[in-house]
């Protein structure tokens, strides 16, 4: 098995390497932004779906957000994070460089997940999607994931904390104070209803 710890994650990544790592969710594949290709690559992911950015805390990404948006992403992110929740909001304007999207937006999320959280803390935010083949169901152990990535780095150590297994809800930011529900997950937000 190709492990890799918190400390060592870093040198693996700045090498343009993705790793393998648990959330609360589903576990992630991710990578420094400038290297998102390799993602799209392995995965075999169509290059019109955009990548999460993930983040340790909700500070660590405010920088990726419009001005425009910043205050109910602050609202949004107080309440709800950490958690199973995907914000897809305007990016800011000095961040276009890292974008996956067409249409200048990014989806930010804080995983409530203490080993998600170290790894970022050490490593920066990191562009991920889920550990699975496109188009195919993930699995959730990393003896699973193994059989669709046996290349890739996985976080240690192993056993990994407990996830649900279900994908993240994920909301889009129309204007002030105006979201939309793109898909229903495990976090119902009740701005929303």
């Amino acid at each position: 098995m190709n492990l890799v710890d918190c400390k060592s994650a870093l040198k693996t990544l700045k090498s343009g390497v993705p790793i393998i790592f648990p959330t609360d969710t589903l576990p992630a594949i991710g990578c420094l932004p400038q290297f998102s290709n390799i993602i799209y690559e392995l995965k075999k992911r169509d290059r019109d779906k955009p990548l999460i950015l993930m983040g340790s805390e909700h500070k660590q990404l405010i920088d990726y957000v419009h001005e425009s948006a910043k205050e109910d992403y602050e609202n949004i992110a107080s309440k709800y994070w950490p958690g199973a929740l995907t914000m897809v909001i305007p990016a800011s304007e000095k961040q276009t460089s890292i974008l996956t999207s067409d249409d200048l937006t990014i989806g930010l999320r804080i995983p409530n997940s203490n080993m998600a959280q170290s790894l970022i803390r050490e490593t920066g935010p990191l562009l991920t999607s889920s550990a699975n083949i496109s188009g195919f169901k993930g699995s959730i152990t990393v003896e699973g994931i193994l059989v669709d990535f046996p290349s890739v780095k996985i976080l240690s150590p192993i056993p990994w904390e407990k996830s649900s297994g279900k994908a993240s809800t994920i909301i889009f930011w129309k204007k002030s104070g105006d979201w939309r529900l793109i898909r229903e997950g495990e976090v119902l937000v009740r701005e929303l209803y």
